[in-house]
């Protein structure tokens, strides 16, 4: 089936990996997915290399979609936090303006919890985002609609350690997999109650070590949706949420 176009560099964030695709106006990739290591030393200038490095394999777009691991002033396209890349460094950064001027295309930012959540919801009720990574994204939808931003990975949930800190990667890496899918169990109990969802969907990279029925409510997310979700940034519904200037494509 032949790509339709606006076609969309669609780019996914990570602490440990930068991926990148081109995927159509339907959301399918045209491109097989390219990645590379996320810079030790991850300023926003580093990270734009790799990036551009990224586009550089990848067929010609038109517009520019990247999930961000942090807090996004979506209608300004800054960044306030980047906890798993290092806050300093970010804070302020205009990260969508970069992106555009580097790319010479328009440029939208979203976190990449909820950029991954646009590529998997079912589009029904009450839905939760939790990507299990680097650090741990969260994001919230009402009947397909996303709400406002969820920094599930920053609160705290057991004594003086948040989410990060509790099944975060370093926490897996410390305590092995059987206690990470322990403290995972719990994390789940927690949320349910928290939130009241009607489905939860775990993301992420680590989501593929979970070793333990999952309740009916909660589903597996396939980790593609990072870059799928992409497309569904430029989805005229999502307008009001980025600068007028990203608007026409």
């Amino acid at each position: 089936m032949a790509a339709t176009k606006p076609l969309t560099l669609a780019i996914d964030i990570g602490g440990s990996h930068v991926k990148a695709s081109v995927l159509d106006a339907a959301g399918r990739m045209v491109a097989p997915e390219q990645h590379l290591p996320t810079p030790s030393d991850s300023t926003p200038k580093a990270v734009l290399g790799v990036i551009a490095a990224l586009a550089e394999r990848l067929p010609a777009f038109d517009r520019v979609s990247a999930g961000f691991p942090g807090y996004v002033i979506v209608d300004k396209g800054v960044i306030k936090t980047a906890p798993n890349l290092g806050t300093p460094a970010w804070h302020g950064c205009a990260l969508a303006a970069a992106l555009s001027e580097q790319l010479k295309k328009p440029a939208r930012v979203l976190n990449d919890a909820d950029v991954q959540g646009l590529g998997v919801i079912a589009g029904k009720g009450l839905e939760l985002v939790l990507t299990l990574g680097t650090g741990i994204g969260s994001s919230l939808f009402k009947d397909g609609r996303l709400l406002p931003h969820l920094e599930l990975g920053q609160h705290p949930i057991r004594k003086r350690k948040t989410y990060d800190a509790y099944i975060g990667d370093a926490a897996l890496k410390r305590k092995g997999p059987v206690r990470w899918n322990q403290r995972l169990r719990r994390v789940i109990a927690i949320v349910e109650v928290l939130v009241n969802y009607d489905l939860l969907h775990l993301g992420g990279g680590n989501a593929r070590l979970i070793d333990f029925p999952l309740p009916e409510n909660v589903k597996r997310a396939d980790n593609v949706g990072g870059i799928t979700g992409g497309v569904k940034l430029w989805d005229p519904a999502l307008d009001d949420l980025f600068p007028p200037t990203t608007r026409k494509t």
